[in-house]
C-alpha cells in the first residue's frame, strides 16, 4: 500500500491552523471482519497485503505515511460550537487520490474529552451503510474495511447512566476528501483569511477544477465554488429525501464540502412514514434534523459556509445569487425523483400538488411503510387489490373508513394518471427509482447481535445483497423486503439510537 500525502504537504507549512500530526493508537488484537472489495480495487490494495491488517487497525505505520487529525470547528444544533476536529478520525494518507482514514485509532488533540475509540456498533453501522449508500446511487463517503481492536471500550448506549463495556472497532472510511464545511468556519471566524484562502483554492484547483476554466475574477471564482458546493449538496439531500434517510445530526462539522454524505452516527431511516421522524434520542425535544427539516437544514448550513466564505466574496448579490441555486436544484430533481418514483410526469401545479398532499397524508394516516410503498406500487396491476398490499405493509392494525375510501380514491386516480401521464417504461423507471430494500436498523442490529457472537456471516451478507438495492425481489417472502418485524419495535438500535459510539 503506497500512501503519498498531498492534503499534508500543501499545508504542513502552516499545519497548526489544519491538522495535526499524531500517530494511531496500538490496539491488542486486530482482525478485519468486514472487506469491500469494490472500494479495495478503487484503492488498487489487495486483501493478502502481509501488513493490511496491521495497517487498518493503526498498529502500523510505515515511514511514507504522515498520518494527522484535522482541525476545524461547526455549529451544532443551531449553535456555534469553537473548535471540534477528528476527535477519533486519523488519516493515513491518500492512495489513488483517496484519502484513507481510520475511524476509532485513538486520542487525537482534538478528542477533547473522549477518548478516541468506536464501538463495534457504531463502527459496523458505518461500515455497511456507507456501502449501502453507494448502492443507492446517493454521493457518499466510502468504507473500505471493519476491524475489531480486540479492546473493550466503555459506553452508555443511551446516556441513562449505565456505562458497559463494549467491542471496540476501527472502520476505514475513504474518501476523495473530508474537508467539511466547519474548515472554512474556524478559520473564518478566526479571522485567518491568507489559512481561509489557501484552503478554498486547494478545494477548489483539487476538487472543483472545472472553476479554473471559467473567465471569472477572484470574487466571482470565490462565489461560484459556493454555488457548487450548494448545488452538489442539494443532489445529496434529494437522495436522502427520496429513499426516507435521515442522517441524524447534520451539523456543519458533518456537511462534506464535496456533497458526500458523511458521518454515519444516529442515522435512521423513514418506516411508517412520519415527516417529523428523527432517530436521534440527542434531538428528540427539538427534532432539528427531523426527515422534512433536512432540505431547509442543509440550506441554513449553506448560509453558514456563505458567511465563512465572505471575506472571500466580498459581495452581498454574488453570495445571494450562489445560495439561490440550492432551491432551485433541489425543487427540480426532487420533483423529478418523485416523478420517477410514481412513473407518472407531475408538473407544478396545484392540482398535482394537492396529488401529492393526499399520499403523504394518507401514508401519514395509515403508518404505511415508507420505501416499501413505492416498491409495491412499481408492479404491473394496481387497482382495487392494491389496497389489501397496503394494509400489509401498514404498522397500523385497523385503518378507519376515511382512511379505507381516501385509499380507494387516491387508488383510482393514480390509475387514471397512469393512463394519461405515464413516463415512458414506467415501470422499469419506477423499479430503478424505488429500492425494494434498504439498509434498515432493525437490519443493522441484527448484524451487530450476530458480531457480538463472532459470527460476521451477516455482515458479508448485507454488503452482498445491498449493492444491488433495485433488482426485483419477492416482496411476500424475501426476509430484506419486510417492514420492521413487532419485536424491533422498542428494541434498541432498531428505532431510536443515541449518538454514543
Amino acid at each position: 500500500m503506497k500512501f503519498e500525502n498531498q492534503f499534508f504537504q500543501t499545508f504542513e507549512d502552516t499545519k497548526k491552523n489544519f491538522l495535526t500530526r499524531v500517530n494511531p493508537t496500538a490496539v491488542s488484537r486486530p482482525k478485519i471482519i468486514g472487506w469491500s472489495e469494490s472500494v479495495a480495487r478503487d484503492l488498487g490494495i489487495l486483501r493478502t497485503d502481509e501488513k493490511l491488517t496491521e495497517i487498518l487497525s493503526g498498529n502500523y505505520v510505515s515511514s511514507e505515511m504522515k498520518p494527522y487529525s484535522a482541525r476545524y470547528g461547526g455549529h451544532q444544533f443551531g449553535h456555534w460550537a469553537g473548535q471540534l476536529g477528528d476527535g477519533r478520525a486519523i488519516t493515513l494518507g491518500e492512495i489513488n487520490h483517496l484519502e484513507v482514514q481510520l475511524k476509532g485509532a485513538g486520542l487525537t488533540p482534538y478528542s477533547r474529552q473522549g477518548d478516541g475509540r468506536a464501538v463495534l456498533r457504531s463502527s459496523l453501522r458505518e461500515f455497511i451503510c456507507s456501502e449501502a449508500m453507494h448502492g443507492l446511487g446517493i454521493p457518499t463517503t466510502r468504507a473500505l474495511s471493519l476491524a475489531l481492536t480486540g479492546d473493550q471500550i466503555i459506553r452508555d448506549i443511551l446516556y441513562n447512566g449505565n456505562p458497559a463495556p463494549e467491542r471496540g472497532a476501527i472502520v476505514t472510511r475513504v474518501s476523495p476528501s473530508f474537508i467539511r464545511f466547519g474548515h472554512f468556519e474556524i478559520l473564518s471566524t478566526n479571522q485567518q483569511f491568507d489559512e481561509l484562502k489557501k484552503l478554498t483554492d486547494y478545494v477548489i484547483e483539487n476538487f472543483y477544477p472545472e472553476i479554473l476554466v471559467l473567465n471569472l475574477n477572484e470574487k466571482q471564482k470565490y462565489a461560484e465554488f459556493l454555488k457548487q458546493v450548494a448545488v452538489r449538496t442539494a443532489q445529496m439531500i434529494t437522495g436522502w429525501m427520496s429513499v426516507g434517510f435521515v442522517h441524524g445530526v447534520m451539523n456543519t462539522d458533518n456537511m462534506s464540502i464535496l456533497g458526500l454524505t458523511i458521518d454515519y452516527g444516529p442515522y435512521g431511516w423513514v418506516e411508517e412514514f412520519d415527516s417529523d421522524f428523527t432517530p436521534n434520542t440527542t434531538d428528540f425535544h427539538q427534532r432539528r434534523y427531523r426527515y422534512s427539516a433536512q432540505p431547509q437544514i442543509a440550506l441554513w448550513n449553506l448560509n453558514c459556509l456563505a458567511n465563512a466564505l465572505f471575506p472571500l466574496i466580498e459581495d452581498k448579490d454574488l453570495v445571494v445569487e450562489a445560495l439561490n441555486h440550492y432551491q432551485k436544484r433541489y425543487e427540480s430533481v426532487y420533483s423529478d425523483l418523485l416523478s420517477k418514483k410514481l412513473g407518472i410526469q407531475l408538473e407544478r401545479t396545484e392540482q398535482d400538488s394537492q396529488f401529492l398532499t393526499r399520499l403523504f397524508d394518507l401514508l401519514h394516516a395509515t403508518q404505511v411503510d415508507y420505501n416499501l410503498f413505492f416498491r409495491h406500487l412499481s408492479q404491473d396491476r394496481i387497482d382495487g387489490h392494491f389496497f389489501e398490499e397496503i394494509k400489509n405493509i401498514s404498522y397500523k392494525k385497523d385503518f378507519e373508513s376515511t382512511e379505507q375510501s381516501g385509499w380507494y380514491d387516491w387508488i383510482e386516480e393514480y390509475g387514471a394518471r397512469i393512463k394519461l401521464q405515464a413516463r415512458p417504461d414506467y415501470l422499469q423507471t419506477m423499479k430503478s427509482s424505488n429500492p425494494s430494500i434498504i439498509f434498515r436498523n432493525y437490519l443493522a442490529q441484527q448484524a451487530i447481535d450476530a458480531a457480538e457472537k463472532d459470527d460476521y456471516s451477516l455482515i458479508e451478507k448485507y454488503l452482498e445483497e445491498l449493492k444491488e438495492p433495485f433488482k426485483d425481489r419477492d416482496l411476500n417472502h424475501d426476509p430484506m423486503a419486510q417492514k420492521r418485524p413487532a419485536w424491533a419495535d422498542d428494541k434498541p438500535g432498531c428505532s431510536i439510537l443515541s449518538c454514543s459510539s
